[in-house]
């Protein structure tokens, strides 16, 4: 699955890109909210997402970087969100978010950061329908993706598999032609795509959705032989 990371998108013209990008078929919008604490910069805030949400019937999933997200979780729920994820290391009580967020009707992610173990999730995946794998250190776009990444994301699809959980891996962080191949091959189903895939300066964000759908699914026959 397609997700704009649109952090990445032209803020001046935020509803022509989400609705062009919704027009070539993206399944779900990356939405970045950062409060200048958790992560060292500030992005997105709740009447932007207002914006979006009536700019698109697509799924919104709300990436919280932000201290105590169990403050903010009904201001996300009221405006349209549709998946909200959280950092571990953003609150003292985990679980109580997760089940918060899942109480609203929202599915209810947990972010990981590139040094943040799998096992810390390993007692809430009960109420987690996805998890956020960062590729980069969360905060800014245009990072380099950490090669070490690769087998966190398959030894984290091995846990879901083992446990027979129904949890989708989301990989953020320079999700691009380079590293898409072997993420999906690791056990990744959703892609955060910003200036590694979508957001380039030549040719029109439409072009860029049909482009990148068709090398995924390139990918995925050479992958399967089909």
């Amino acid at each position: 699955m397609i997700g704009p990371s649109l952090m990445c998108a032209d803020m001046g013209n935020l509803k022509r890109d989400v609705q062009e990008l919704d027009q070539a078929g993206v399944d779900f919008f990356h939405i970045d909210i950062m409060d200048g604490s958790f992560v060292p910069n500030f992005t997105m805030g709740p009447d932007m997402v207002n914006v979006i949400r009536a700019a698109t019937d697509k799924p919104l999933d709300i990436h919280l970087m932000i201290m105590r997200p169990e403050e903010h979780i009904n201001l996300f729920a009221d405006v349209g969100a549709d998946m909200i994820s959280v950092h571990i290391e953003s609150t003292i009580h985990l679980q109580r978010v997760l089940q918060t967020i899942k109480s609203k009707g929202i599915k209810a992610g947990v972010a990981l950061n590139p040094s943040t173990p799998i096992e810390s999730i390993e007692y809430v995946m009960d109420v987690i329908d996805y998890v956020t794998l960062m590729t980069v250190n969360p905060g800014f776009a245009g990072q380099k993706f950490i090669p070490t990444m690769y087998n966190k994301i398959k030894k984290l699809h091995q846990l879901i598999e083992k446990e027979s959980y129904n949890i989708l891996i989301q990989v953020d962080g320079n999700i691009g032609y380079e590293t898409i191949p072997k993420v999906l091959e690791n056990g990744a189903k959703m892609l955060v795509c910003g200036t590694s895939s979508l957001f380039k300066s030549k040719g029109s964000l439409h072009d860029a959705v049909i482009h990148l759908r068709q090398f995924i699914e390139g990918t995925a026959k050479v992958k399967t032989g089909d």
